[in-house]
């Protein structure tokens, strides 16, 4: 191809992709929840696919599994809005300890000639600004809850077509004998990641408040919460996670227990996410450490705090497709991992040398 056609070429796949990008940013709000709830339908096939292996017939696995989940959502809605009205209680306790704090840090600071700038820092959390910082959050949960009527129905509607889906997919390419291999493929990928992030998370929230019912935190169950979801943000979810309870500890009891708190985060996040958690995932995904963390903050600038959640099994879906087009496939091969490429290039070498052979015989 001559090379003013390969820079058009390449200009025109650029404009396509910022059109596409900026496409999927721009409609956030439709295809963030509808994402969410594919996800979770492929999430939900298999407890569906179980009962039915055991008699139940399709219409109440449909029920049984639709019901849970919602049920679940439900759960997280009260747990949030619980601690939020708690919180909003809780204020004037909290301002008058902060206050406290800061006051007994400036002259600690003032003692050895530092000038913190206390009456700022108190204007900025005065109980009229907290409360206005409630009244967002407040407002937050509730746009999310809304779009939860959304994410039930799109899982209802996915789990009803679910077993049409490989009739569809076959004719789309090319008939009954069509292989779908691959399809099942990265459908197991992102099922095995979803359900074994799923447990670990569980276990992280069930540690987590088990650690702040210890220590005497409040909302316990709002930062075991808040473990549970922002376990499934690579990297930096646990950190963020972290950052509310411990400060509060603070808050509540001082420096001596919110170094509890903290040392009680980290070793958790060391046993779940450095032991447990690659023990049951092992090198199913195929992604290079480099390519998980960027993808995060893509699928971030796109949609969001849910673009953060799903930012994985996105990307895996994205490597698969891009593993079966002839012009792409090297970028499938850059967002794997080096194992992976390793074990591609010793396939190629193998073949290779079959090629060899045969042409010499």
């Amino acid at each position: 191809m001559p090379v003013n056609h390969r820079g058009a070429r390449a200009l025109l796949i650029g404009a396509a992709l910022v059109v596409v990008i900026a496409g999927l940013k721009a409609a956030s709000e439709i295809l963030a929840p509808t994402m969410m709830a594919a996800f979770l339908a492929i999430l939900c096939v298999p407890p569906m696919r179980r009962l039915q292996s055991r008699g139940v017939p399709e219409w109440l696995a449909l029920i049984i599994v639709a019901g849970v989940a919602a049920l679940i959502v439900f759960l997280i809605g009260v747990v949030i809005g619980g601690s939020i009205d708690s919180f909003q209680r809780e204020l004037p306790k909290y301002s008058k300890r902060i206050a406290e704090l800061t006051g007994g840090l400036s002259t600690w600071l003032d003692g050895m000639g530092v000038d913190l700038g206390t009456e700022g820092l108190a204007d900025n959390l005065n109980p009229e600004k907290l409360m206005g910082f409630v009244g967002d959050t407040l407002g937050r949960v509730i746009s999310a809850l809304s779009n939860t009527i959304l994410v039930i129905l799109t899982i209802i509607f996915i789990l009803l077509e679910v077993n049409g889906m490989s009739r569809k997919i076959r004719t789309i390419m090319g008939g009954p004998e069509a292989d779908l291999s691959e399809f099942s493929r990265g459908t197991q990928q992102v099922q095995t990641y979803l359900a074994v992030k799923t447990i670990v998370s569980l276990a992280t929230g069930a540690l987590v408040a088990i650690l702040c019912f210890a220590v005497g935190v409040d909302f316990a169950m709002l930062w075991a919460l808040l473990a549970f979801l922002f376990n499934f943000v690579p990297n930096i979810g646990s950190i963020i996670a972290a950052v509310p309870a411990v400060l509060l500890t603070l808050v509540q009891y001082g420096p001596g227990h919110m170094a509890i708190v903290a040392i009680g985060y980290f070793a958790i996040n060391m046993v779940i996410g450095n032991a447990v958690e690659p023990k049951m995932l092992g090198r199913r995904l195929g992604l290079s450490t480099l390519v998980v963390f960027l993808s995060m903050v893509f699928w971030y600038f796109v949609w969001g705090p849910i673009g953060m959640l799903l930012s994985v099994p996105m990307t895996v879906i994205v490597k698969i497709l891009l593993e079966h087009t002839e012009d792409f496939a090297w970028v499938a091969v850059l967002l794997g991992s080096g194992a992976e490429a390793e074990e591609a290039l010793e396939r190629q070498t193998a073949a290779s040398r079959r090629a060899a052979e045969s042409a010499a015989e």
